[in-house]
């Protein structure tokens, strides 16, 4: 169940009942937009009732975006675009499968296969049969932070989830840095 609200407060926000949330989350997107997820068995009501409860973290969270879209580089017209990715899908396929070959070797930690694709939403993704999907605007990190996002999704071929055990995993291989790199990569967006 989908429906869109207009919320006193907050403006449009989208509410979607999902059978594959497990709690109430609430997800604010680059553009502003605010998405409510809640599981069955858990009202429409009491998924408001949390969202207003977060109210003032929604709104502090806008502003944010707001500030980081402001400081981006205005975009490019659409043929230095197209260039600029082929671009970095050329640096992506000369670069990415030697670095999680060695991150694979360094960590023990084996995946099935590695796919460079286009993600602007994410930088990394790793599927339920261990298929690793990188995008390839990894390339404007630097070298450390696309080895940590590379040893995240290798992490995911043991849990697959954002468990506890996942994160000391995570921070095991990372050094005992795993929120501090966390962090970093936030400053970061895909584009």
């Amino acid at each position: 169940m989908i429906a869109v609200l207009n919320h006193p407060r907050l403006g449009e926000v989208t509410l979607a009942q999902s059978p594959r949330a497990r709690r109430i989350a609430i997800r604010v997107r680059p553009s502003g937009e605010v998405r409510v997820s809640f599981p069955r068995g858990v009202s429409q009501r009491r998924a408001l009732a949390f969202l207003d409860e977060k109210a003032a973290w929604v709104e502090c969270a806008r502003k944010r975006l707001a500030a980081r879209r402001a400081a981006l580089p205005p975009a490019l017209p659409p043929d230095e675009e197209k260039a600029r990715v082929e671009q970095l899908r050329r640096a992506a396929k000369a670069d990415l499968p030697a670095r999680i070959e060695r991150l694979s070797r360094q960590t023990g930690l084996k995946y099935e296969s590695l796919a460079i694709r286009a993600a602007r939403t994410k930088w990394g993704s790793c599927s339920g049969r261990n298929r690793i999907s990188l995008s390839l605007f990894l390339m404007t990190l630097p070298e450390h932070l696309r080895d940590f996002v590379i040893i995240h999704e290798l992490c995911h071929t043991v849990h697959h989830n954002h468990s506890p055990r996942f994160h000391a995993l995570v921070d095991r291989l990372t050094g005992g840095h795993e929120k501090a790199l966390s962090r970093e990569l936030r400053a970061f967006s895909i584009r």
